[in-house]
């Protein structure tokens, strides 16, 4: 089940075998354990962890980067990309946790004496990741969690095992005690039985509708929070411009982010009728001169791709490609004549495709970029201050980018709405996710 596969070839490179119940076991047992040191070690104690393990981050990033690239094909630049952007965040919560997790004073106003609110950690997680961010999901989980004194067990996806072995030797290597930080490659049914191990006290998932959906019935059943971050279809709205070729390279950057595999890349572009023309004309040829030419996660990706693209012609659409499939790899192309009735258009494509749609007019592109499932991210390009303000507040979405993409921060916290999943990472919101806000009322 875990095996590392070339995308470039198909090649089975490595594999690595599926852990006993017994090893399963043995993983909870040992992150039990472990938050005894969660919660007698000191908030500044796991900063300073915190801080070393965004230092190995950087110190092992060539070594970090070649895995992820092996494993699921992000292009070079961008694999080192995402190793420089884990280590921001653990620096950042390194930074930030005292002042994150300081007692908050409650005024009193029932009676005499004092009041606080105390964050400290709940216990064990269990942390179910991607494949297409292998080192960043993971760092945006582990940083704010290990911050709190929670202790993790991590089940990465079957496509990033040998990621996931290197990420928890970093761990161990940052001076995190054993159990702290537990890899275990689980299978599904093995899953079902950490969630409901009643020393588990919360669940995070990364990851497809179906499996958000699965991962939270088990969780309710067994009374157990969990914070989801599923698919995407973000709008990209276009309401005016007075340089419409750098709003075409943003774009295309918007879509083409880690080759189309990511949640919170642009995929739906609604361009009102005045601009709608030329900017499918400048569009379609820079996202295919941009390309860069990497493959999909794999072979059975860009099948889905295929059969996505194929039902949206077959619906009437216009695919304005050039270039042929073959294996994993999957040309740039552009979708226009589609409606929001179309199944496509109510569909997230993870890949380098782009759908396009025509507005009348600024209500009618806030129309069209709410009618979808999904609400986690947007974007909006318009040279009208009021107006952007004005339609970011309309848009049904857990994150607006006004006139700007790869505008994401550790700072700024990440989530969404509707069927994109609840829950909040990053940012300060982040590290509230999974914290036990206990009020201390002291009378007298």
């Amino acid at each position: 089940m875990y095996a590392v596969t070339d995308p470039t070839t198909g090649e089975v490179v490595a594999t690595y075998p599926t852990a006993t119940d017994a090893e399963v076991a043995a993983a909870v047992d040992a992150a039990h354990a472990a938050t005894a040191w969660g919660r007698s070690s000191t908030v500044a104690e796991r900063a300073a962890l915190l801080r070393r393990l965004g230092d190995l981050h950087t110190q092992h990033r060539d070594a970090l980067a070649a895995s992820i690239v092996r494993e699921m094909g992000k292009p070079l630049a961008e694999a080192e990309s995402e190793i420089g952007f884990c280590t921001e965040i653990y620096h950042y919560y390194a930074d930030h946790a005292e002042e994150f997790l300081a007692d908050e004073p409650v005024d009193v106003a029932s009676g005499p004496g004092t009041a606080v609110v105390r964050r400290g950690p709940v216990g064990v997680l269990l942390g179910i990741m991607p494949w297409n961010f292998p080192a960043y999901q993971v760092a945006r989980f582990a940083a704010p969690n290990l911050a709190v004194g929670n202790t993790l067990v991590l089940k990465h996806a079957p496509q990033c095992p040998a990621t996931a072995a290197l990420l928890e030797r970093l761990v161990a290597e940052a001076g995190f005690p054993p159990g702290a930080y537990v890899n275990v490659y689980a299978d599904n049914e093995q899953i079902v039985g950490v969630i409901a191990d009643p020393r588990v006290q919360g669940v995070s998932l990364t990851g497809s509708e179906r499996a958000g959906a699965a991962v939270a019935e088990i969780a309710g059943r067994h009374l157990k929070k969990v914070v989801l971050e599923l698919g995407g279809s973000d709008p990209f709205v276009v309401l005016s411009t007075d340089d419409l070729d750098a709003v075409v390279e943003a774009a295309v950057a918007a879509r083409l982010d880690n080759t189309g595999q990511a949640c919170n890349a642009a995929k739906r572009f609604v361009v009102v009728k005045d601009l709608y023309d030329a900017f499918v004309e400048k569009f379609t040829v820079r996202l295919a001169a941009s390309a860069t030419g990497a493959p999909l996660a794999s072979a059975a990706a860009a099948e889905t791709l295929a059969r996505q693209v194929d039902a949206a012609v077959a619906e009437g659409a216009t695919l304005h490609s050039a270039g042929e499939r073959h294996g994993a790899y999957f040309p740039a192309g552009v979708l226009t004549g589609l409606t929001t009735g179309d199944a496509a258009a109510r569909q997230e494509l993870f890949g380098p495709v782009a759908m396009v749609f025509s507005a009348a007019d600024e209500d009618d592109a806030v129309r069209i970029a709410n009618d979808t499932p999904y609400g986690l991210g947007s974007y909006v390009f318009t040279t009208d201050p009021a107006q952007a303000a004005r339609v970011a507040d309309r848009i049904e979405a857990g994150m607006v980018f006004v006139n700007g993409v790869g505008a994401e921060g550790a700072e700024l916290p990440f989530g969404g709405v509707k069927r994109s999943g609840f829950g909040r990472e990053l940012g300060r919101l982040g590290i509230e996710e999974f914290v036990n806000k206990k009020l201390i009322r002291t009378v007298g």
